[in-house]
């Protein structure tokens, strides 16, 4: 019996938190771990007391805007921001596994909550996040999980 990494564990866990999204279009899910202990996890989904799209449709299907572009008129919280959001000042020091690159907004709220490395699952068309990650001295990690797609 192999014992799977901790990138591995956490990025499992990562993965069974995005089965909770709501998102018509990707699921993704994300973890903050901090000192080997998990401050938060989130996943993607409109704000709190709206409805989802799961249950009304997705505005950008219905405007059909190709994935990566125009972000903005997405009416979802990404799975980093709740996972930031929840974990507070536990993100500081911390690492992000998420199943997906973080999209550019999410890079930014990543580099000012003071996360210290990013491990992903899944590549996205646009790399703004990513770049911007790389910029700030951030280290970001796209990692192969056996038997992931």
């Amino acid at each position: 019996m192999k014992r799977i990494s901790r990138d591995e564990y956490y990025m499992n866990i990562a993965i069974d938190v995005s089965k909770r999204a709501t998102c018509t279009r990707r699921q993704i899910g994300s973890v903050v771990v901090n000192g080997d202990e998990i401050k938060s996890t989130g996943y993607n989904g409109n704000p709190r007391g709206l409805p989802h799209c799961d249950e009304i449709g997705c505005i950008r299907d219905e405007q059909n805007i190709p994935s990566g572009e125009r972000m903005e008129v997405c009416t979802a919280v990404h799975a980093e921001q709740n996972a930031l959001l929840q974990a507070g000042k536990g993100a500081k020091g911390a690492v992000l596994y998420t199943t997906i690159v973080p999209c550019n907004t999410c890079a930014k709220m990543i580099i000012n909550a003071g996360i210290e490395r990013v491990v992903y699952l899944d590549g996205y068309p646009e790399t703004m996040g990513l770049d911007l990650l790389q910029q700030a001295g951030i280290p970001v990690e796209k990692l192969d999980l056996e038997g992931h797609e």
